[in-house]
């Protein structure tokens, strides 16, 4: 990242040929990237327990008054404080009070992997202190005038044909990482250097994405992988997400979280502006897929030719789902998505509260990823020519009614359980129900068989004789039971419409 070639470390500080500073062993001898650590401040100290005045990341410097002449002192417990409060480095000020670096302390900082430094007599603590705040300075300095820089390239960027997709672009150089943008559904738009991920990244990056939109909230969070950290950050307002902005680096100082800022603002509008614009195409389609359910499909060719493309070719599969709300949204977002991809062969638009799609009957395998991914029903019909579309979004919406749960339903799975089983679902089942509870309430109080003879009765085509073969009785008997049926129920079994009707109860009331 630009601007960070003045940051305060330990190594700075010894390279300062006017402090004198020497490390107390070889360099090499010290945890590998201890001198590299951000050093935030300096302090000295001469107490034996320093840790409560002390802050994470600082240099501490010590005389050693509090380390007795004799070398009998627990070192090892006093670097072990320092380190657990997170002192980046020690300075021993020697010829003060004594002469050298207590072997010791220098034993307990090597077994501990802290750093440790000789500041010399000549060199006064305010001197080291003074050298590391103006390089704090140098580092706020040219992080600020970074941050400046880089939000003016990103509003130039903003400015170009494709706003968002420059936008993106820009930040990646500026940040020297990669970023990548994702739409409400989950799907990566947008990314520079394109290709950069690694694939076992890319899936989990894509896993948390889709996590971060299901959960609807504006929130920044931060995502380790075995190869990559991540910064995520949503776009759009809570229960409204647009997308995710997600950025190759496990975490941005002040200023780097600056210019974040201003590219989610630059990506929010532009968002927003898109969704003005997706507000608009999507009343177009509404206003297609009703000009196709008259039956005459000239008009919604001629729109779809003149913005979109040619509509899918015929014979098509329409299909209906029923996703509402913020799923709406996410599966809208991706069917724009795939219908730019394929080009004509997917069309989709709303209706009534629904979602149609329309695709190639020999393409109707693409409808497969929805349902899965959005937890949605989705009801297929039969193939057809546009003629027929509003019969084909009828069968489309049977099948949908049929399903249990989130999945694919076609209609020829409905059709082939033949009429009475579409009327089983919805009231249909209950009405049968409740038309033979006169029979069944009957047969629990007296003992008696009238539910069991006249579904024998039914069997038997309406014959008195093979009902009372399957049965076991007389003929008379089922004459009888019958006779007290029809009293029960209220109908006249002589008649058709009084069998027809018995006979759909039994098949429907269970």
């Amino acid at each position: 990242m630009v601007g960070r070639e003045a940051e305060p470390t330990m190594r700075a500080l010894l390279a300062r040929r006017e402090l004198a500073l020497r490390l107390a062993d070889d360099e090499d001898r010290f945890a590998a990237d201890a001198l590299d650590r951000p050093t935030r401040w300096v302090h000295s100290s001469d107490l034996d327990d320093p840790t409560p005045f002390l802050a994470e990341d600082l240099v501490l410097l010590t005389t050693g008054t509090q380390f007795p002449a004799d070398g009998a002192y627990p070192f090892e417990a006093y670097v072990r404080r320092l380190v657990e409060r997170g002192v980046a480095a020690l300075g021993f000020g020697t010829e003060v009070v004594r002469d050298g670096i207590p072997p010791g302390l220098t034993a307990a900082c090597l077994e501990a992997g802290l750093p440790l430094f000789e500041v010399p007599y000549s060199t006064p603590f305010i001197a080291v202190a003074r050298a590391n705040a103006e390089a704090v300075a140098a580092q706020t300095y040219a992080r600020r005038t970074w941050a400046l820089s880089a939000q003016r390239a990103l509003a130039l960027a903003a400015l170009r044909p494709d706003g968002l997709g420059a936008t993106i672009a820009e930040l990646a150089r500026q940040l020297d990482t990669w970023v990548g943008m994702y739409d409400a559904a989950g799907e990566l738009v947008r990314e520079h250097p394109a290709g950069a991920l690694s694939p076992g990244s890319t899936e989990v990056l894509h896993a948390e994405v889709g996590a971060v939109l299901r959960r609807g909230a504006r929130a920044g969070s931060a995502l380790r992988s075995d190869a990559d950290a991540f910064t995520l950050q949503t776009l759009g307002r809570g229960g409204e997400l647009r997308g995710v902005l997600a950025i190759a680096a496990g975490e941005l100082d002040r200023a780097g979280r600056d210019v974040v800022t201003a590219v989610i603002a630059m990506a929010g509008l532009a968002l927003e502006q898109h969704q003005r614009l997706s507000r608009a195409r999507k009343a177009l389609r509404s206003g297609m897929v009703r000009s196709l359910l008259t039956g005459d499909p000239a008009l919604a060719r001629q729109i779809s030719r003149d913005v979109w493309g040619a509509l899918p070719a015929a014979p098509v599969v329409v299909a209906v789902t029923d996703a509402a709300g913020s799923r709406s949204d996410a599966l809208l977002e991706l069917l724009e998505l795939r219908a730019e991809e394929r080009h004509g062969a997917l069309f989709f638009g709303s209706v009534d509260d629904d979602v149609v799609v329309v695709v190639p009957a020999s393409a109707a395998a693409v409808l497969e990823e929805f349902p899965e991914r959005f937890g949605v029903r989705l009801g297929v019909s039969e193939p057809t020519p546009y003629a027929g579309f509003a019969r084909a979004v009828d069968q489309a919406r049977a099948a949908r009614s049929r399903a249990a749960g989130p999945g694919v339903v076609r209609f020829a799975e409905v059709q082939a359980g033949g009429i009475l089983s579409a009327l089983s679902s919805g009231q249909a089942a209950t009405v049968a129900a409740a038309y033979l509870d006169p029979l069944r309430a009957h047969d629990r109080e007296h003992g008696a068989r009238l539910e069991e003879t006249v579904r024998a009765w039914v069997a038997a085509d309406a014959s008195n004789d093979a009902a009372a073969a399957a049965l076991g009785v007389h003929r008379h008997t089922v004459r009888t039971r019958l006779a007290a049926a029809e009293r029960l129920l209220g109908v006249d079994l002589s008649s058709f419409a009084g069998r027809a009707e018995l006979w759909a109860a039994l098949h429907l009331g269970g």
